[in-house]
């Protein structure tokens, strides 16, 4: 086993994950991301403003959040697989 996760690991999580992203109120984006195995990662970005709200930009907000998270999902799993060696 590498002990290590790379980002082709992060990209192929990514590809079969089911994403839906829904405006919320009137400045807030919601993005809802079902893994591959299941498991559901909910984010979120809001403005200040609601004259200032972008769609565009809370979507590219939430999939950095959504990629970050899965980096620090897949680190914990990998951590947790080389404990048990």
């Amino acid at each position: 086993m590498i002990n290590r996760v790379n980002k082709k690991d992060i990209d192929n999580i990514l590809k079969d994950t089911l994403i839906k992203v829904e405006k919320y109120g009137d400045k807030t984006t919601i993005l809802k991301a079902t893994l591959p195995n299941g498991f559901v990662i909910i984010e979120s970005s809001s403005c200040v403003d609601p004259a200032n709200f972008d769609m565009k930009m809370g979507e590219e907000i939430c999939m950095d959040k959504l990629v970050n998270k899965i980096w620090e999902l897949e680190g914990y799993r990998l951590q947790s697989e080389l404990m048990k060696k």
